[in-house]
């Protein structure tokens, strides 16, 4: 959160509801209305709600009250930008988003922009939690929190976004091998094979390429393609000899004969020369 107007300020917004409170008539049980107060009061007492009450609902229809009532303020751009604040503490993730983006279209140039465009993305990536959820989820908040470490390379959020990305491209990919296992448990072994090869080829960074390399070599045998089978096994030593992986497929090419090397002509023979030989061409 930026520091200049994000960080909740607990003895402001006591002092605005002591304003809020000497403002109302003298025996008086009803709150003066809203656009008897300024706009700093009202933006304060909506911190108070977010802070000390915990209200995050209340605290985003009052900073939405700020930009109705003082729509050209400074306080409304403040005021904005909290709001997509307040809806995200309460998990309202579309309003958040909203706000935000509304908060990006009139300031793009504002510090605080940066803060808007992550809060966006967390919108997505905080519903992204369980692999079985919608993937579309998944590939909004890449998109959003690559603009965040492209366009605010020097903010405080970029390193935050990188991290996030790595875990939701992490992501991805466990939802491709969850697929390919499920294939590959009842026989669909082509069906299986794509999953994984999608896995190897377009999420080779992540923490489940070595698995898919396996899961190849036991689908590739299962299909009698032992050429395919040995290549897979060749790029899980190369890359991968410290893990499990490799040492079940070395055991299960070894029961059949065969040991791990480069016996592709197929798309692993391709693989096997971009990730081994370097040759990209």
């Amino acid at each position: 959160m930026a520091k200049r107007s994000i960080r909740i300020r607990a003895v402001g917004a006591v002092a605005a509801l002591a304003l809020l409170a000497s403002c109302g008539a003298i025996g008086s049980r009803r709150e003066p209305p809203l656009d008897s107060f300024t706009a700093e009061q009202i933006y304060q007492k909506a911190e108070f709600e977010l802070e000390t009450n915990r209200d995050g609902e209340e605290a985003a229809r009052l900073f939405g009250e700020v930009e109705r009532l003082y729509p050209y303020s400074e306080w409304a751009k403040r005021a904005l930008i909290m709001q997509a604040y307040a809806y995200h503490s309460e998990r309202d993730y579309e309003n958040s988003r909203v706000a935000a983006q509304r908060y990006i279209d009139f300031y793009p140039a504002d510090e605080d922009a940066a803060y808007a465009q992550y809060l966006l993305a967390l919108s997505y990536y905080d519903q992204i939690d369980l692999v079985g959820r919608d993937q579309g989820l998944t590939f909004q908040a890449l998109q959003a929190l690559r603009t965040v470490i492209e366009r605010y390379p020097d903010s405080e959020y970029a390193r935050s976004a990188i991290l996030k990305f790595d875990l939701a491209f992490d992501h991805l990919a466990a939802k491709e091998m969850e697929v390919g296992r499920y294939y590959l448990k009842r026989g669909h072994y082509t069906a299986s094979i794509n999953r994984f090869r999608t896995v190897v080829e377009d999420f080779q960074t992540t923490t489940h390429t070595p698995e898919a390399l396996y899961r190849l070599i036991e689908a590739y045998l299962a299909l009698g393609l032992d050429g395919e089978a040995q290549t897979a096994g060749a790029i899980l030593g190369y890359n991968f000899q410290g893990t499990s992986w490799y040492q079940d497929g070395f055991n299960l090419l070894q029961g059949q004969g065969l040991a791990p090397e480069p016996r592709s002509t197929g798309w692993l023979a391709k693989v096997y020369r971009q990730m081994i030989k370097g040759e990209w061409l």
